[in-house]
């Protein structure tokens, strides 16, 4: 996640920048008002672009380790049932076989009753 925040903070500063030096050159600009809106739009629209393309390239990067993350949480889940499973087994023949001894030990002290 810390990848994510740098990645996002990168492109902030990036567009504050550009909006920056896009302010400061209409400002020291000495062109008629028509160019400057011209040279304004020109620029919107490229900054508009680059952040497109970097929205586009974090999106890809961050569909990439959530995939990433899926398939290793789907595998220490699958991990998680088979040794579940293993146990339950394991644990389930002990416990009958328990069950079947305590049984028999009570049909024996029953038939030593009679």
């Amino acid at each position: 996640m810390a990848k994510g925040k740098n990645t996002a903070a990168v492109l902030a500063g990036i567009l504050a920048g550009a909006a920056a030096g896009l302010v400061l050159g209409v400002l020291f600009a000495p062109e008629e008002g028509k160019e400057t809106r011209k040279k304004l739009k020109a620029k919107a629209t490229d900054l508009k672009d680059q952040a497109l393309d970097e929205y586009e390239k974090v999106s890809e990067k961050v569909k990439s380790e959530y995939g990433t993350l899926s398939e290793k949480a789907k595998e220490n889940i699958d991990k998680v049932v088979s040794s579940v499973k293993e146990n339950f087994e394991k644990y389930k023949s002990t416990a009958a076989s328990k069950a079947s001894e305590v049984a028999h030990e009570v049909e024996t002290e029953l038939d030593a009753l009679k």
